[in-house]
């Protein structure tokens, strides 16, 4: 047996050759390197030669008008401590020429020793090591272990959205990027990155794409087709998510073998036009779970508004359960005594035929015919007007771009053109009588304007807005808006929905639809010795034992063990339930 001191040296050893020898194989390797280590040996080259000559003139001078003989030997060293400002005075010159000698010796080693060597040093050979140690730090493989993985083709805001679902979920999943750059960028983030060139399946054989769960493809239209091709060729039966801006690209996407093709701007503009109020009050599905169906039910416009949760009487009289009320893009829990108010929306339960029944409870009361004003017709604009025409709904469009204002024409009642803040050109398209109105621009600091603006001039009217920073969510609510969604939000839920085959709930922007097991702690307990809406804020709306789903819920409902619990709220609230019931040590 070696000492300890010796195993220590013998490894330290081996840790410095193996480094060394990364490093050599690094240059070696590298063009750059190669052509900026020929230009410095040219220029060491030029600076030996340089001593040289300085070397010999301190002899000549010297000899012929100093009268002193010295060594070559000195002649080296003197013109060593001149050029690099030692000058340790020794050896000086007495005569006129030797110092102006000395003064151009001095100059020529700042500039060559003192500026010019450190520069080249720096670029040529520290910049380069500081490089190969970032580039090793970005990973180009996964362990052979990594398996059941979900992979993203970039980091986007859909992929942000998701991480955040599969960080509080605990699944894995990988990022590809093709910029080092960036992906150190998203490495010190703490974004898990793999890197390589999305065109080369080598990336892909690299990520173990064979025993991936899933893969996003979320470049642009003709890069996504590309990358489902390659995928195709190396892992033919990995399910493939494509993201696809244009819809002339969906049959292309999808013929090149993508599973899935979402065309998320459209469904954005048709989620937002779901949400207008400008027909009779009617249940509007925004998720399903088993055979049951999730959906809104505006009160405005309605013998509801005022009246308790009890006065409504819907429970008994139809069979569905109210299970949240969303006002304004906040859920609040449900109690009897709460009184509804224009602003909100019933948050149901049901089968098909009860909410059919709900509905025409609601046929004979009067509804506002004027359009509906839309603001922006962008390919998101377009969608909303394309839903809203074939619905049988009127809608005004305002936007400044001409060309946009002619595709949309046929879709519309009547097109303005331009600048939406304008008052004049608001209240000409309606806004004082419109029952709702969408705003679709891609500036989230315009549609907070527009919200408040609006908002101001109508204190009836329905906002309904896209949002595309997650950070401006409440700011938009507080200005008046009634609904948001983000294209963000919508492919999240939508890759999420497809990951676990489950159907798609859009239940607006931050509310999302949470399914897990009764944590062993709350089996046996009623839904109010739970506590689950008080310390976590989440509306528990069923609960699934066995094949049996249970929706008519009361405070004294019991958690049986074993089951499954179905809630309402956002990631937060669920992260907080886990942290109370679940991750408990």
């Amino acid at each position: 047996m070696y000492p300890q001191w010796e195993r220590n040296n013998h490894f330290l050893a081996t840790r410095a050759m193996k480094f060394v020898g990364s490093q050599l194989a690094y240059y070696l390797n590298d063009k750059d390197f190669k052509r900026n280590s020929r230009l410095l040996l040219k220029y060491v080259i030029l600076l030996g030669v340089v001593i040289s000559i300085y070397s010999m003139l301190f002899h000549i001078i010297m000899v012929k008008v100093e009268g002193q003989d010295h060594s070559w030997i000195t002649g080296f060293y003197w013109t060593l401590t001149v050029m690099s400002t030692l000058g340790f005075g020794d050896i000086t010159f007495q005569s006129d020429i030797g110092r102006l000698f000395s003064i151009v010796v001095l100059l020529s080693g700042i500039v060559m020793l003192l500026i010019v060597l450190p520069f080249a040093f720096i670029r040529h050979f520290y910049i380069p090591f500081l490089k190969s140690q970032s580039n090793k730090r970005v990973p180009r493989q996964l362990s052979p272990g990594v398996t059941g993985h979900i992979l993203l083709c970039s980091y986007d805001v859909i992929a942000r959205d998701l991480s955040e679902r599969f960080d509080q979920e605990k699944t894995p999943y990988f990022v590809l990027e093709n910029d080092l750059a960036t992906a150190l960028q998203y490495l010190d983030e703490g974004v898990p990155i793999v890197l390589g060139e999305l065109d080369n399946k080598d990336t892909y054989i690299n990520a173990n794409i064979k025993v991936a769960k899933l893969i996003v493809v979320n470049r642009d239209d003709i890069l996504n087709t590309k990358i489902i091709l390659i995928i195709r060729e190396i892992a033919p039966s990995v399910p493939i998510v494509a993201i696809a801006t244009d819809n002339e690209s969906i049959d292309v996407q999808e013929l090149s073998g993508a599973d899935h093709v979402l065309p998320l701007k459209r469904w954005l503009g048709e989620q937002l036009a779901n949400r207008v109020n400008a027909r009779h009050a009617r249940s509007q599905p925004i998720g399903q779970y088993e055979d049951l169906f999730i959906a809104e039910l505006p009160v405005l416009n309605t013998p509801l508004v005022s009246k308790t949760i009890r006065e409504t009487g819907l429970r008994q009289k139809f069979g569905v359960s109210i299970v949240a009320i969303n006002e304004r893009g906040r859920l609040k829990p449900v109690q009897s005594d709460l009184k509804l108010t224009y602003e909100s929306v019933l948050i149901l339960i049901g089968n098909k035929d009860q909410l059919e029944n709900v509905d025409e409870l609601f046929q004979d009361y009067n509804i506002n015919p004027n359009p509906v004003l839309l603001i922006g017709g962008g390919k998101v604009g377009i969608a909303v007007a394309e839903s809203l025409h074939k619905n049988g709904i009127l809608v005004n469009l305002i936007d400044k771009d001409p060309e946009i204002c002619e595709r949309a024409r046929p879709l519309c009642h009547k097109v303005f053109q331009g600048r939406a803040s304008d008052y004049d050109l608001l209240i000409k398209a309606g806004i004082l009588e419109s029952p709702s109105i969408v705003l679709s621009t891609n500036d989230d600091t315009m549609n907070i304007y527009l919200a408040s603006y609006c908002r101001q001039l109508n204190k009836e009217l329905r906002i309904v807005s896209r949002i595309s920073e997650a950070r401006n969510i409440n700011i938009i609510l507080r200005a008046g808006a009634n609904f948001v969604l983000s294209y963000g939000t919508l492919g999240s839920e939508a890759v999420l929905s497809i990951a676990k085959g489950q159907e798609l709930n859009v239940l607006g922007e931050g509310i999302m639809l949470f399914r897990t097991g009764i944590p062993q702690r709350l089996a046996g307990k009623s839904l109010a010795e739970s506590g689950i809406g008080a310390k976590t804020g989440l509306t528990v709306i069923a609960i699934k034992e066995n094949s049996k789903v249970l929706t008519l819920l009361s405070a004294a409902t019991e958690l049986p063990a074993g089951a499954e619990i179905v809630m309402l709220g956002n990631i937060d609230m669920m992260n907080k339930f886990n942290e109370i019931y679940i991750d408990v040590h």
